[in-house]
């Protein structure tokens, strides 16, 4: 049984009134929910709040749920929606940190730092990339942001982008293609590659 098949029995049980139910849901997305988030908002106190305050918006909006679409692509939607409307109530500020957020921090490998081929100088250039990127992703406006966070650390397709952001798939693209492009302007001077060539 694949994620979405489970999640529909989930979403039918918690329709059926059973909240253990959602309390699975909650304790599935939770996590990714938090990490979408964090992207646009920077405060793990608020984070915190945005996440638990999309989750009791998707509560109170599950008995018209009606999947026709995946559980975590409407979720997401609603937490993007969410924090968006956060963001707007609270002028727009700007994020202060670039470094890595705790989420990010366990999907690294540290077996990878033990390696005796790993010399200082390739270190350094690994952590002046991932540096770069945070930094590059940063500076992105939101939409691109967004767009390039959901494709790239959530794996989620382009059809279920477009449902998140409520944008057609033709903005998806652009968008993702944007983002990667001016990711990679601000790669090049690292990696010594040339103007015109992007990977």
């Amino acid at each position: 049984m694949g994620d979405r098949e489970t999640d529909r029995i989930l979403v039918e049980r918690v329709q059926a009134g059973d909240k253990q139910a959602f309390g699975l849901l909650v304790t599935k997305y939770q996590r990714k929910l938090a990490r979408l988030v964090s992207r646009m908002v920077r405060d793990p106190a608020e984070v915190e709040d945005i996440v638990q305050d999309s989750f009791i918006r998707a509560y109170r909006a599950l008995p018209g749920f009606r999947n026709d679409s995946a559980f975590y692509t409407w979720l997401y939607r609603i937490g993007v929606n969410t924090a968006k409307n956060w963001l707007v109530s609270h002028g727009r500020k700007a994020p202060t940190s670039t470094s890595v957020d705790n989420e990010e921090a366990e999907g690294y490998d540290e077996a990878d730092l033990l390696r005796d081929t790993d010399t200082p100088e390739r270190l350094l250039m690994t952590k002046q990339i991932g540096e770069t990127v945070n930094a590059a992703m940063e500076g992105l406006p939101e939409e691109l942001r967004t767009a390039i966070t959901l494709r790239e650390i959530d794996g989620l397709s382009y059809e279920e982008i477009a449902q998140v952001m409520d944008c057609p798939i033709g903005t998806v693209r652009s968008r993702i293609f944007r983002a990667r492009d001016a990711i990679s302007a601000k790669l090049r001077p690292l990696l010594d590659v040339a103007p015109d060539k992007r990977w």
